[in-house]
């Protein structure tokens, strides 16, 4: 059902009357607070490139251009990012944006860096977990094998003659998985494996030969401790005693391992005058201490990752708009680490600010604010429901995102139809609203902000344009931007936050 056809059935025309606006009214944003100097080190922290007419920008409108290049640079500004929007959507006050532009971007920037830079430090433990399998498995190391993605890493592992039946298994149930279960494979599971198959052999051999059994026992954890040291040993430094092993370990250790739980064992066994100890170390403790290293490196990220997940949610509660993402973030937080780090990717959050917007009273409550491709992609209501077709639900479904122009507690209504396509008010008397291509400009974004007021029917929501005392409504099934104080528009212009449509 098209929006002219709507009017025609119910036999309107739209509201013409110019009468008393509402009393409420948008808080007008600050002004300038910061100088240039300021404002060019918090634009270097996101690249935006500091020109003229940037400068000359309200503390407000700055922020919203630092908070457009943040969102565009993906996960690894997050935390300015969501700095950005807090500082957008929960103050008026000129001395917080002040604060967000001298200070704020700059914290938040080294929560960012930080995180960044764990997520590197896992990453790189991978890829060095990858030669430490190799030198504990006996396979030769190469360039090729070692740029293999993970999960051809293991599948190459899993065909070398060199592995044995425990570490072919164990890379088949890992490939089976997960990215999480590769992970697993790499970092543990195939030196744990690779020991089982040593143990199964030395159990064999032992039978025959116990002095052999135990000469290859003792080699293969002298090679797997050199492996967690990323060190293929020499048949010189296997024949080394034990406290002399552990020394050579240290001397030739990676600077990168001279903080780690690994490091610090080897440190502690070889200053012991027990052997008991520098044996203990070489067949259990070096093991166990990698293990605390790895652990402490997944703890720290995963505790950063929720650390930002609920500043997203708290700044979405505040903002009273964004259910979706409030419940997409609680959910996550309530998961394990694998699902916050999903949340946190952009187009998880992207997706998790859809919502779909119904008219909260009156004979059509119930019914979805949409778009109308064939109408031109004007504005109107309708009833739909989940059996409804796929891309009618997409027509109304937004995704709500913190407003295009610059005022604080306002949004803009994104089309999931049509990315980059919002819903806007034209300016004039009952001007129709309808969804239209951003095109940049500063008449446009105002037209595309919409502000959160209580609803007028004393339930609910209302929306007004950020830039004119007009209000998002409803009559005869057509959308308008308009103002009115008859009773009947209390009920055309009250709006409700509903579960997206289209998911």
């Amino acid at each position: 059902m098209t929006a002219t056809a709507l009017a025609a059935v119910a036999g309107v025309v739209a509201p013409t009357a110019a009468v008393a606006a509402p009393s409420k009214t948008v808080t007008e944003a600050g002004g300038i607070g910061t100088n240039d100097e300021q404002r060019v080190a918090a634009a270097a922290v996101v690249r935006l490139d500091p020109k003229p007419d940037v400068l000359l920008l309200s503390d407000y409108d700055f922020i919203h251009a630092l908070w457009q290049k943040a969102r565009d640079a993906g996960e690894g500004l997050g935390a300015v990012r969501t700095a950005a929007e807090e500082a957008m959507m929960s103050s008026t006050k000129a001395e917080d944006h002040v604060r967000f532009i001298t200070t704020g971007i700059h914290q938040a920037y080294k929560l960012d860096q930080q995180r960044e830079k764990d997520k590197a430090d896992a990453e790189r433990a991978i890829r060095l977990a990858k030669s430490q399998v190799l030198i504990a498995v006996g396979i030769p190391s190469s360039p090729d094998l070692l740029a293999l993605s993970d999960d051809n890493f293991i599948r190459a592992i899993m065909k070398h003659d060199a592995a044995g039946p425990e570490v072919r298994s164990a890379a088949a149930k890992a490939l089976a998985n997960d990215a999480a279960a590769w992970r697993e494979f790499l970092v543990n599971g195939a030196r744990e494996a690779h020991q089982r198959d040593v143990a199964n052999e030395l159990k064999e051999l032992e039978e025959k030969n116990r002095k052999e059994a135990e000469r290859r026992k003792e080699l293969a954890a002298r090679t797997n401790v050199a492996a967690l040291f990323r060190t293929t040993p020499t048949e010189a430094m296997l024949a080394l005693g034990d406290d002399n092993f552990i020394r050579e370990l240290l001397r030739t250790a990676p600077d990168d391992t001279r903080k780690s739980e690994l490091y610090e064992a080897a440190q502690s066994a070889v200053l012991s005058s027990d052997p008991k100890e520098w044996k203990k170390f070489i067949h259990s403790g070096a093991e166990e201490a990698y293990k605390r290293d790895d652990e402490a490196r997944r703890k720290k990220l995963a505790e950063e990752n929720r650390k930002l997940a609920r500043q997203i949610m708290g700044t979405a509660e505040n903002s009273g708009i964004n259910p979706g993402l409030v419940e997409a973030a609680r959910t996550a937080l309530a998961g394990d680490d694998a699902e916050v780090a999903r949340f946190l990717k952009p187009d998880s959050q992207l997706r998790a600010r859809r919502q779909s917007i119904q008219l909260s009273v009156g004979p059509q409550a119930g019914w979805y604010l949409r778009s109308s491709a064939p109408d031109e992609d004007y504005g109107f209501i309708g009833p739909l429901d989940a059996k409804s077709k796929q891309a009618a639900r997409e027509e109304a479904t937004w995704a709500i995102v913190p407003a295009l122009a610059s005022n604080p507690g306002c949004f803009s209504f994104e089309s999931v139809r049509k990315p980059g396509y919002y819903l806007r008010g034209e300016h004039g008397v009952s001007a129709n609203v309808r969804i239209v291509a951003d095109d940049g400009s500063a008449k446009f974004k105002e037209e595309a902000t919409w502000c959160r007021f209580r609803g007028f029917a004393g339930t609910g929501v209302s929306f007004q344009l950020a830039s004119r005392d007009y209000w998002l409504r409803a009559y005869g099934g057509q959308l308008y931007a308009t103002y009115s104080s008859k009773e009947e528009f209390n009920q055309d212009a009250t709006w409700s936050i509903a579960p997206p449509l289209a998911r």
